[in-house]
């Protein structure tokens, strides 16, 4: 199982959470999405992931992302 992660810039509650979760596990091969407000992370778990995708969710959900690291 793959992981990636990304610190995400503009989130403040349960509703942007949500709305991560929402669009990320919608990209292919996403099994699990677990969203840290406090530590403005984003952790993906799946197979087959790809990042210009992930981003791409994140973004289209309203937010944006500082960097990333792949675990």
């Amino acid at each position: 199982m793959d992981q990636k992660q990304y610190n995400v810039t503009g989130m403040s509650c349960e509703h942007c959470a949500a709305s991560i979760r929402e669009e990320v596990s919608e990209v292919p091969g996403v099994s699990e999405v677990v969203v840290d407000l406090a530590g403005n992370a984003v952790t993906v778990h799946g197979t087959d992931l790809e990042d210009e995708r992930l981003r791409a969710a994140i973004v289209e959900a309203g937010y944006g992302i500082a960097d990333s690291i792949a675990a």
